[in-house]
């Protein structure tokens, strides 16, 4: 039988379009049971508080660095989305008097100028590197920060970053939110078109995806209008430079932190319970992380609320 058409979006896929087995399965969780989801490849990990939860994220920047060397170089990809950590990661630095001038950091992603065919000028209130240098390398102190060189941000023109995974620099960890269409960055689900018109593209053949400029689906710039530009969706690019699925499959660990602010309770619930299971859908792009050997779920407690209907 045909998949179902979306509820959101009908000319796209998006977890909508999953088998209703699956999605009742995901909301019937409750965070106990979900606690117990972890499995040989992958852990799921609650903090009780917001202070533990974004200390512990911005400590895997530390322990990233100090792995580092001339030699033998290591670094971080990071999201925006969260950014608590982001200020945390620099007084840590600072704090320790930590040289972290070997390390290296991969930006995530970036929003795409569809005028200029450019990506968004750093000066740009949206601006993604914008916002990692202000709250993060600006704050380290000059003699303890790597060089520009070391830091990598998306382009339009993604030949440079894409040669930077190859350069001999090992990603110790790729850290990332999760969005209300279940995406990394911003690997979203595809338009339902062309050889993609009756089913989604296959687990591997989504993850040949590179860094590269990406549509976003309309539910991705509607949550971003709510997050970042107070409800006004006319302000938000409705296209992006995205790090790949290749990419991040040359990542050591993937680490994905759900504070409860960016997907809701039945999101959290849905990708967690299809990562553990097995079930990896393109639909649900989250849920190809179910292939990577070493996946870790980072809740806030307070954040994972639950599916129960209620009436506001």
């Amino acid at each position: 039988m045909p998949r179902k058409l979306s509820s959101i979006a009908p000319d796209w896929w998006d977890y909508t379009t999953l088998d209703n087995d699956i999605i009742q399965a995901a909301a019937r969780l409750t965070p106990e049971k979900m606690l117990k989801l972890s499995r040989p490849g992958f852990k799921v990990v609650f903090y009780d508080t917001l202070e533990d939860f974004y200390l512990a994220e911005a400590l895997e920047y530390i322990t990233a660095w100090k792995q580092s060397t001339e030699d033998n170089p290591a670094g971080i990809c990071g999201p925006i989305g969260p950014t608590e950590q982001l200020p945390l990661v620099a007084r840590l630095v600072n704090e320790l008097n930590l040289n972290v001038r070997s390390g290296h950091f991969w930006g995530m992603d970036e929003w795409f100028d569809t005028e200029t065919g450019k990506e968004v000028p750093v000066r740009h209130p949206l601006s993604f590197e914008r916002c990692d240098r202000e709250f993060c390398f600006n704050r380290i102190r000059k003699e303890l920060r790597m060089s520009d060189s070391n830091l990598h941000f998306p382009k339009a023109d993604t030949s440079a970053y894409r040669k930077s995974w190859d350069a001999g620099v090992r990603c110790a960890v790729m850290q990332g939110g999760q969005g209300d269409v279940k995406h990394w960055a911003f690997n979203d689900p595809l338009r339902r078109a062309g050889k993609f018109k009756n089913a989604p593209p296959s687990p591997a053949e989504y993850r040949k995806l590179t860094t590269r400029v990406v549509e976003l689906h309309p539910l991705t710039i509607a949550q971003n209008a709510r997050t970042s530009g107070g409800g006004n969706i006319s302000v938000v690019p409705t296209k992006a430079i995205s790090v790949g699925p290749m990419e991040t499959w040359k990542a050591d660990k993937v680490s994905i932190w759900h504070a409860g602010t960016h997907d809701n309770p039945f999101g959290q619930r849905l990708t967690t319970f299809m990562i553990s299971r097995r079930i990896p859908d393109a639909s649900v792009p989250m849920s190809l992380l179910a292939d990577h050997p070493n996946v870790q779920f980072n809740f806030y407690r307070g954040g994972i609320g639950s599916c129960d209907v209620e009436m506001h």
